[in-house]
């Protein structure tokens, strides 16, 4: 069976037919030179055209109703729901309003805080309440976030040090010192935009109100933390997003005879003030290859904690080719804005629920971190 939205395009289709039909019928009527046969023959396609149109209409017309009866039900009350169940309910609700180009009941309107206009125009802003969930709640996806800070100010710029005292010279870290000299104190953070497209089936859509949720929550996140990841542990990163990659130059290597040396090495390069809040960044199998080396045939150390191995908190994803070493506080990803827009995919027949972002990743101190390498045998 066709979907609303193919209906509406046969009948955007037929209708154009027969309004061409129609023109062309009203200029042959008033044409001398016209037979009478040529304009029967043009009646009878209008009136062809026209039975099928209003087949189409009639079918549109019932299936719509009987969505909108559905999409009424599913607006039931929110009385008697506890706090969870109103959530998932009016995220449910704001979804399919947004797709379905319908308005929301006061009750979402009430749960969600929806900003008051874009001055630019063209835009749907997000409710606030969504953009917090899907900035700050935890992605098991991307593993940084585990570490970093999660912000969500527009605009945002920071200090590079929290605090300062009235002797210039407290900074006893010589890099640090150097890097505030040639960089300022103070860092920006800038609007980088990309999309995040979460396609819906008709089933999903019309589905339950948790399905629907947990659907669209999971690919909007799992699209956000991949791209975040994916700039992070660039080693070729994108033209003008070289400074969110921690392997874009900035951060001073340091080098050892294998990589458990290097991070060794690493931890103790670091001045003491990072040095005690430092965090290891770095591959499973990198990780692996390390125990299997110092373990030599025992499997005892396997069943040790990473933490109790190298010394600091160990946390592993697949990207980060070279261990990562460092403070984290000093690295932050911020969201300026998110809007977001709905579409459909002929083809497919999906719908689309497309979420716009505008966000930076920026360390505000290079000089809290390290990258372990392995020196190259000679």
């Amino acid at each position: 069976m066709n979907t609303l939205y193919e209906m509406k395009q046969n009948m955007a289709t037929v209708g154009q037919q027969l309004q061409k039909v129609e023109n062309e019928l009203s200029q042959k009527a008033i044409d001398p030179n016209a037979s009478m046969e040529d304009i029967q023959k043009m009646q009878q396609s209008k009136d062809d055209l026209k039975a099928r149109f209003d087949v189409i209409k009639e079918q549109h017309d019932k299936l719509e109703a009987e969505q909108k009866e559905e999409f009424s039900k599913k607006k039931q009350s929110f009385d008697g729901l506890s706090k969870e169940e109103k959530q998932v309910k009016a995220k449910a609700e704001f979804i399919r309003a947004a797709i379905n180009k319908q308005p929301l009941s006061d009750d979402v309107k009430q749960i969600y805080a929806l900003p008051t206009g874009n001055p630019t125009g063209g835009d749907n802003f997000l409710p606030t309440n969504l953009q917090n969930e899907l900035v700050h709640e935890p992605f098991d996806r991307n593993q940084l976030r585990e570490v970093v800070s999660i912000s969500n100010i527009k605009g945002l710029e920071l200090p590079k040090i929290a605090y300062s005292i009235d002797d210039d010279a407290f900074i006893d870290d010589t890099q640090t010192a150097k890097e505030l000299e040639l960089t300022g104190d103070t860092v920006a953070f800038n609007r980088n935009k990309f999309k995040v497209k979460a396609r819906i089936s008709d089933t999903v859509m019309h589905g339950s109100d948790i399905e629907l949720v947990n659907y669209v929550d999971n690919a909007l996140r799992s699209g956000l933390a991949t791209k975040e990841k994916k700039d992070a542990l660039a080693g070729t990163p994108a033209t003008g997003l070289e400074h969110m990659s921690f392997y874009n130059g900035d951060i001073a290597s340091v080098t050892g005879s294998s990589k458990y040396q290097a991070i060794k090495k690493a931890i103790a390069d670091l001045h003491e003030t990072f040095r005690d809040n430092a965090q290891i960044v770095m591959t499973y199998a990198d990780y692996m290859d390390i125990i299997e080396t110092l373990a030599n045939g025992s499997a005892t150390l396997y069943q040790a904690q990473p933490e109790q191995v190298l010394g600091k908190p160990v946390h592993f994803a697949d990207g980060a080719t070279k261990p990562i070493v460092g403070d984290f506080n000093y690295a932050r990803i911020n969201y300026d804005a998110m809007t977001y827009d709905t579409d459909k995919d002929v083809d497919s027949g999906d719908y689309l629920f497309v979420l716009t972002a505008w966000y930076d990743q920026k360390r505000s101190l290079n000089s809290a971190f390290r990258i372990a390498e392995v020196a190259e045998t000679p």
